[in-house]
């Protein structure tokens, strides 16, 4: 075999070294292939003998290669990630570099790996996956566990254990056991379904959480520059790096320039890092790319990173509380006080008429007739005195208040996520549906982010389509260095393809294609030609970049700007005649520039203007030590408008939000002209509006005093040529005017508005990891139409919650007055605990899950935001929820105390009539809360086949529970005419429902005055209240 190998290897060398003006380390690549020809069976591919590979040091080329030549000396691999991990200088030196790790790790620097399947497979086995071990999800046990700590819960556990206790001592094992095990039961039913809700909810949490972990990374595979899953990228990898990306694992700097890396989640430590080839080439992963652009080797992946290490001993929580799941819970503690006292009051009542003999059975006797009593029937009927109690402080207790807005939460995110918004952080479903003023930006929210090069400019003439040939060579030359020099995209061509592909953001895509198609601009001969010395990354503040090369063949220095037109402009003092003469700018020709450019922007183009300035020597030498680039006596190359159109639909989704009076703003870094067309456009703008004051520029609106701010800024529609400042400025000015702002934003310098806002909103495809992270919902397809949804169903959630707490408020009013009352006139209550335990089931669980689950509707949107002055509980929920606890007082109390002369029956049949009517009660009650304002409360009924679903499941088991769990619940059978009767009595609820809407309610809060709001999630004057952001943490 080792003959067959060496002749093979010999045979590989010979084919490598045959050829002329072959470096030694063409050995090395020769090794790898060959070898792994041999353990292929001699299958190697002889296209990729022509590939380059990096030169490295012969002195490790046959050691590295082998230890690569599978991946398997794992070993080695580990003492590469800790390479990284040390920052180690001397032993990467010692490996070569970062070029040296590339050819050993079987990589190409200009065109990274092959990536095909056999080769992803070969590196995921050796070096493993990009993933890291999460801690296990929580069990359906574990929500069980929690639901049995529940005090109320123990309590009762306890009453059914003697109650089964006690039962089965007296009345033997086959009749006994019902009261007790009826409770437990019933406890055990409510457990299972707030524990399964808990888990379902915990499940959908962890589905998102994937989601949004898979962020997508831009690598070089085969030469082509590809988007590709974060859980993908293997080790060997060329990633490519730009603002705002959050580094997706270890590795090493290979090129790049002004790079600059925010480390503070590995380090804690808020300055930036600066990364480079000399002094530290080291990346991590998690980290963020706060400056700059770069290309770096992946060296290790997920859990041999220290991201992986760190993130596999953290469970992420989805236990986060928003702020109305605070005020409910509030709310519930302040009505379970109530509902305590109500239910000591009653334990008090019934234990002193039991001991006074005042309390008779079934046959009429005294319970308790002194020492004649046995002891085991004197602690029976203590323990169904505390079971009562108990029971009351249950059904109480509005503890479905908290699982609604849990629920409704939860639907509203899955819904969403199918309308392309993804939440981040719960609060901010429920607080969309109060926002009162949308921010957003233009490009690719309300247009398309489709551009296209529609208009060019040369000297003051448009120029035709495909008229390279009348441009000046030279002009043509400086237009090829500005263009394709001076970008972050790049350009792919394949061999077998005349098609090019073009990569990059939707500006430089756009140049790129324009300067490739149409002036015949070859990428690869440009970055042989010329080399880059010195790089100015566009940022947000200056709204250009610059670069500074040397062109090979002359050394001839040129430093290229290409930004905002008008910026361009102003550090221009001459320009290009179409001829490539030389002319220059005075101010006759900057008005006629500025109008060409105002012309362009007027019609939504947004307007790239290039110039250019020659570098003598002895000043590039000068401006070494500072490298800042020259900015200033620039020659104009030339203009290009790019058209962007707007987005279909965007019009009826802005139109919308103004319809739900909510304001629509548009912040953008694009001139006044181009704005206003855009924001006509979209409807933003109306055509006849009076433009005097909505219409500004960001540095206008910097330049107001606090004052005039505060008084214009609900007047601006349009805010042109704004900063990241600026956009935060309005942020904190309209809060402070007190509304409730969303705001749209995918830089990394958009991260302090959108932490600002009450609901930061990020891009999905154009937004920057940072910008992600720093905001509340990720708009998936960056489109405003989402963000028009996404309003609609954080009104919708917050309605949902309203409609429940005014169902769950009728019966705790109702339940409490009836124990009460019954209690003291007549010594019991008119329920048993285990059809008090049903009654809470249907109102808290089963009521939430129907009444929380409602999809938006139109209406929703026809009325005015909330905002930050509106009570939780108004008081139209006030006068609906009385009038129904009021009628069904009145009912159960006549039932209570006459329904056996009523309908002639027997005190159990009565006991019966009142559970089942009780019951009944709720269920009608459950279809009138569906419209807190409207008389038809079917409307739209159909659509909710879950309610529907719920509503029957309810019917059919009370049916079941009266009709043949009669020792089990305590009932008896009831004849069709009752059933007729608990129906007919129920049903009254949607007349008085009807009839009570046609009440006018005053506008002041029912409790302003009361100190208690409080509880009811407002303040002291009954306003509702909008945690804001950092006040939790």
């Amino acid at each position: 075999m080792s003959i067959i190998f060496h002749a093979n290897l010999q045979h590989c060398m010979e084919l490598v070294l045959s050829k002329p003006n072959k470096k030694r380390w063409h050995m090395a690549f020769a090794t790898i292939y060959c070898s792994r020809a041999f353990s292929s069976h001699f299958k190697y591919t002889a296209a990729k003998n022509k590939s380059k590979v990096s030169p490295i040091p012969s002195h490790i080329a046959i050691s590295d290669v082998e230890t690569h030549l599978c991946f398997s000396k794992i070993d080695q691999y580990s003492s590469l990630a800790q390479l990284v991990k040390e920052k180690n200088l001397d032993q990467l030196a010692q490996s070569g570099g970062a070029e040296g790790l590339t050819s050993a790790l079987n990589t190409n620097v200009e065109h990274g790996i092959l990536g095909d399947a056999e080769d992803i497979s070969h590196r995921q086995e050796a070096f493993g996956t990009n993933t890291y071990r999460k801690p296990p999800t929580k069990s359906l046990f574990h929500f069980v566990w929690e639901a049995f700590k529940d005090l109320t819960i123990l309590i009762l556990l306890a009453c059914a254990a003697l109650s089964l206790g006690f039962g089965i001592k007296e009345h033997g094992p086959k009749e006994g056991w019902y009261d007790g095990g009826s409770i437990f039961v019933a406890v055990f039913l409510v457990i299972a379904v707030s524990a399964g809700s808990n888990f379902r909810q915990n499940r959908q949490f962890d589905k998102l959480s994937k989601v949004s972990n898979n962020i997508q990374v831009e690598v070089v595979r085969s030469g082509r520059c590809q988007q590709i899953s974060i859980f993908d990228i293997v080790v060997g990898d060329v990633v490519c790096l730009k603002i705002g990306d959050q580094i997706p694992a270890d590795g090493l700097f290979l090129d790049g320039h002004s790079l600059q890396v925010d480390e503070s989640s590995m380090t804690g430590e808020s300055d930036h890092v600066e990364v480079n080839h000399s002094h530290n080439p080291f990346l991590f992963s998690g980290t963020k790319v706060a400056d700059g652009y770069a290309r770096m080797l992946v060296t290790s992946v997920g859990m041999n990173t220290t991201w992986g290490e760190m993130m596999s001993t953290i469970s992420c929580d989805s236990n986060e509380q928003t702020p109305l799941q605070a005020r409910l819970n509030k709310l519930t503690s302040s009505i379970g006080k109530v509902g305590l006292a109500v239910a000591f009051l009653v334990l008090l009542v019934l234990l002193v008429r039991y001991f006074t003999g005042n309390t008779k059975d079934e046959n009429g006797n005294t319970e308790f007739n002194g020492s004649k009593t046995k002891v085991d029937d004197v602690i029976n009927a203590v323990v169904g005195i505390i079971a009562a109690a108990v029971t009351i402080v249950v059904v109480a207790i509005p503890e479905g208040l908290p699982l609604a807005v849990t629920l409704t939460l939860a639907y509203s995110m899955k819904r969403m996520m199918a309308d392309h918004a993804m939440v981040r952080k719960l609060s901010a479903c429920e607080t969309m549906g109060f926002a009162t003023t949308i921010c957003t930006d233009k490009t690719g929210t309300l247009t398309m982010n489709q551009m296209k090069v529609t208009k060019f400019v040369l000297g003051q003439e448009f120029m035709e389509e495909r008229s390279n040939t009348s441009i000046a060579a030279n002009i043509l030359e400086l237009l090829h260095q500005g263009v394709g020099l001076n970008t972050t995209g790049s350009v792919y061509q394949s061999t077998s393809e005349t098609q090019f592909e073009f990569c990059g953001s939707p500006t430089e895509k756009a140049i790129l294609s324009w300067a490739v198609l149409e002036l015949n601009m070859n990428m690869e001969e440009l970055k042989q030609s010329y080399t880059v010395l010195h790089v100015e990354a566009f940022n947000s503040e200056k709204k250009r970049s610059g670069v500074l090369m040397r062109k090979k063949a002359d050394n001839t220095i040129n430093v290229h700007w290409k930004g905002a037109a008008e910026m361009i402009l102003a550090i221009c003092s001459h320009f290009y005649d179409p001829s490539g003469n030389m002319k220059h700018m005075d101010d006759v020709e900057r008005i006629k520039f500025n109008q060409i450019i105002q012309g362009m922007a007027a019609s939504s183009l947004r307007c790239i203007a290039f110039a250019h300035k020659k570098v003598q020597e002895e000043e590039h030498e000068d401006g070494k030590s500072h490298q800042k680039l020259k900015d200033h006596d620039l020659t104009l190359l030339g203009l290009v408008g790019l058209k962007d159109p707007c987005r279909p639909g965007v019009k009826k989704a802005v139109e919308d939000c103004q319809y739900a009076q909510v304001n629509i703003k548009m912040i953008t870094g694009d001139n006044v002209f181009t704005a206003r067309a855009i924001a006509t456009e979209c409807a933003i703008l109306k055509p006849d509006q009076d433009l005097n004051g909505a219409v500004v520029e960001g540095e206008e609106f910097r330049n107001y005093t606090p004052e005039e701010r505060m008084e214009k800024v609900d007047k601006i529609c349009v805010m042109a040529r704004s900063s990241p400042f600026d956009k935060l400025l309005m942020v904190q000015c309209l809060k402070q005017k007190g509304h409730v702002v969303a705001v749209t934003g995918d830089g990394t310098n958009d991260a302090p508005a959108l932490k600002e806002a009450d609901i930061g909103l990020s891009m999905g495809i154009q937004g920057t990891e940072v910008a992600k992270e720093s905001s509340d919902i990720v708009i998936l397809d960056d489109n405003f139409a989402s963000v028009a949804k996404v309003l609609r169903w954080g009104r919708c959630v917050y309605n949902n919650i309203q409609k429940f707490i005014q169902f769950q408020l009728t019966v705790n009013v109702a339940a409490l007055v009836i124990n009460f009352v019954a209690a003291v006139s007549a010594g019991g209550v008119p329920l048993t605990a285990a059809q008090l335990l049903w009654v809470n089931l249907i109102m808290d669980t089963l009521g939430a899950l129907a009444l929380a689950t409602e999809q938006p509707t139109k209406e929703l949107m026809e009325k005015p935001p909330v905002g930050r002055t509106e009570p939780l509980i108004t008081n139209i929920m006030w006068r609906n929820l009385l009038a129904q606890a009021f009628y069904q007082i009145a009912v159960l109390l006549t039932l209570q105390f006459s329904g056996e002369l009523i309908f002639n029956v027997t005190q159990k049949v009565n006991g019966t009539l009142i559970f089942n009517t009780s019951v009944l009660c709720q269920v009608f009650n459950e279809f009138t809360a569906r419209k807190l304002e409207k008389k038809n409360v079917f409307e739209g009924i159909h659509k909710n086949k879950l309610f529907l679903g719920i509503i029957g499941i309810t019917i059919v088991l009370q049916v079941v529970v009266v009709e043949f769990l009669k020792r089990f619940a305590n009932t008896e059978r009831l004849n069709w005419g009752q059933w007729g009767a608990c129906i007919g009595i129920a049903s009254v609820s949607w007349p008085i429902g009807w009839l009570i809407k046609s009440m006018p309610v005053p506008e002041k809060p029912l409790f302003s005055y009361l100190k208690w709001q409080n509880y009811m999630d407002a303040d002291p004057e009954g306003h509702l209240l909008i945690q804001k952001k950092g006040d939790a943490d």
